[in-house]
């Protein structure tokens, strides 16, 4: 299946700094079997949305972003998620915010959301991560943990 991981970041986009995070994500998608493939886009509700609606048109069951989950300004990526959900899943986010702040509290200011949008390939879990490297690899281990059972669930799979 495919996932497509989407880095909001404008000074990784502009080639300022390393999408570290971006990397981290992909290779443990990879790692656990998944067809991996990744996009850096800047900050913003617009491009945001529009790199989440070309993975979902790409066919994407999975799609997941790092960056612009905080409370900086620029930090948007929870708006432009929120505009191509169908439905939000609520209890992936406060968990990924949960294991976050059991790490540092600062996790507790994200925002990130979680949920399914529909796209060419079917319905797809879209989960938002926050930017940092140590929140990206916890986080990704959290949805590899239940992106299966949610994709099967998608598919209308039995409990």
């Amino acid at each position: 299946m495919l996932a497509v991981v989407v880095t909001a970041s404008t000074r990784s986009a502009a080639g300022e700094r390393d999408d570290a995070s971006g990397r981290i994500v992909l290779d443990a998608l990879r790692a656990a079997g998944w067809q991996a493939t990744g996009v850096v886009t800047t900050d913003g509700v617009a491009p945001v949305e529009a790199a989440l609606t070309a993975a979902l048109e790409a066919g994407a069951r999975l799609v997941v972003t790092t960056g612009g989950t905080g409370i900086n300004p620029r930090d948007e990526t929870p708006e432009a998620t929120a505009r191509v959900l169908g439905r939000e899943l609520p209890g992936v986010a406060e968990e990924l915010r949960r294991r976050g702040a059991a790490a540092t509290p600062a996790a507790a200011l994200s925002r990130g959301l979680a949920g399914v949008a529909v796209g060419s390939g079917g319905p797809a879990l879209v989960v938002n991560l926050p930017g940092s490297p140590g929140g990206a690899a916890d986080g990704i281990a959290f949805v590899l943990e239940i992106a299966g059972h949610a994709i099967e669930q998608l598919d209308g799979g039995d409990h």
